[in-house]
């Protein structure tokens, strides 16, 4: 417990825009929280892992420390933390394949997980930091709408397409109460190509709803019956098989926007970024400096904006007022700078040509098509 002889470090608080409620790319450092239930006699073997792991996690590029502490009233919980220069670094780490293989020597002495990251805001107790370390708590706290967001991706064989959007369009929505303080919000899922992406908003605690939706009958049969299209095999009996093919599509959501509330003229469009290999991070933090800038301009037709990213798939989530064609091209795509364009896409991009309708047709070749948009009621 602090006391107030303690010093709080820090620079003083300014003020933040209060439409962007979620962001990764602000420099802060990264505190992570697993909670972790371990089973009934597998305690040795699960610090065994840990102290491999923890070994390996070391080498990682962004990350300074971490702990491992086991409840004092049961034995079976246990906590580890870690404390990361920032997020960026450790999402581009928990998203790949090494940590897929990091992790896999723990799932047999674990019961259950839980994972919490959270951008550190103020030290206390301490002396002093440095500038650059202040620089890196973050400065003020961001204000949200009480809405997580979270997107899976996935990808079918090619030539199934019109198959796999007759059926998840074509399924029942789920019940959208989950418990007393969970309730499942909006459900958009779309299609590019082969790619499958489909966005949920909750309000409450994802991960319950991620569990209710999965619990579902009507999603069940939904999932079996385009399972023999998926590229990556998976076995819903089998919770391992199940384990790893959720873990890979998980599309977290690195930025949020929000201008005003609901506009009965608008229309929800999604955009999929063909990112360089090995720029994802860095497309992504780009669509996000310009979404945040452009929430300052009462004029823009973005009402709102979620960037989702994985590796390097990048997906754009927007809520525009009048629909895509009316919206200016530099917003509506995101980026405007033919420079950036080129650096962190495979768009070609002909200097000829007029801006607009360049820019125009990164659009057109960006688009997602909507296969089904479902919002609950009372949401």
């Amino acid at each position: 417990m602090t006391t107030t002889s303690e010093r709080v470090s820090g620079p003083p608080a300014r003020q933040v825009s209060p439409r962007v409620s979620q962001s990764v790319f602000d420099g802060s450092r990264l505190r992570v929280v697993l909670l972790v239930d371990v089973y009934d006699g597998a305690q040795q073997q699960f610090l065994e892992a840990y102290e491999l792991l923890c070994n390996q996690v070391a080498s990682v590029p962004g990350h300074v420390s971490d702990q491992l502490c086991q409840s004092i009233e049961n034995p079976s919980q246990w906590l580890i933390t870690s404390e990361w220069e920032s997020a960026p670094p450790f999402l581009a780490w928990v998203n790949s394949e090494e940590h897929v293989r990091m992790v896999e020597p723990l799932h047999s002495c674990v019961r259950d997980t839980r994972s919490l990251r959270f951008h550190i805001v103020r030290e206390t107790g301490s002396p002093a930091p440095d500038a650059a370390s202040r620089r890196r708590l973050q400065a003020s706290p961001r204000i949200g709408d009480g809405l997580i967001r979270h997107a899976l991706t996935f990808t079918v064989t090619p030539g199934s397409e019109e198959k796999v959007a007759k059926i998840l369009a074509d399924y029942a929505s789920p019940e959208p109460k989950v418990d007393d303080s969970t309730r499942l919000c909006r459900t958009s899922l779309f299609m590019h190509g082969n790619r499958v992406v489909r966005a949920i908003e909750v309000r409450g605690d994802l991960l319950a709803a991620l569990r209710h939706v999965a619990r579902q009958p009507e999603v069940r049969a939904v999932e079996e019956a385009i399972n023999p299209y998926l590229e990556q095999d998976r076995d819903l009996d089998d919770p391992e098989s199940a384990r790893v093919f959720f873990t890979r599509a998980a599309l977290p959501a690195v930025h949020h926007v929000t201008l005003e509330q609901q506009d009965p003229r608008e229309e929800r469009h999604a955009l999929s970024y063909p990112a360089r290999p090995g720029c994802g991070m860095r497309l992504a933090e780009s669509l996000a400096r310009q979404d945040e800038t452009a929430a300052d301009d009462p004029r823009s037709p973005i009402l709102r904006s979620t960037i989702f990213q994985r590796d390097d798939v990048v997906v754009r989530l927007i809520d525009v007022r009048g629909g895509l064609a009316a919206a200016d091209p530099a917003l509506a795509l995101g980026l405007e700078d033919p420079g950036q364009l080129a650096e962190l896409t495979t768009f070609r991009i002909d200097a000829s040509a007029p801006r607009h309708g360049e820019l125009a047709r990164c659009i057109e070749l960006a688009r997602m098509d909507l296969v089904t948009d479902r919002r609950s009621p009372e949401a």
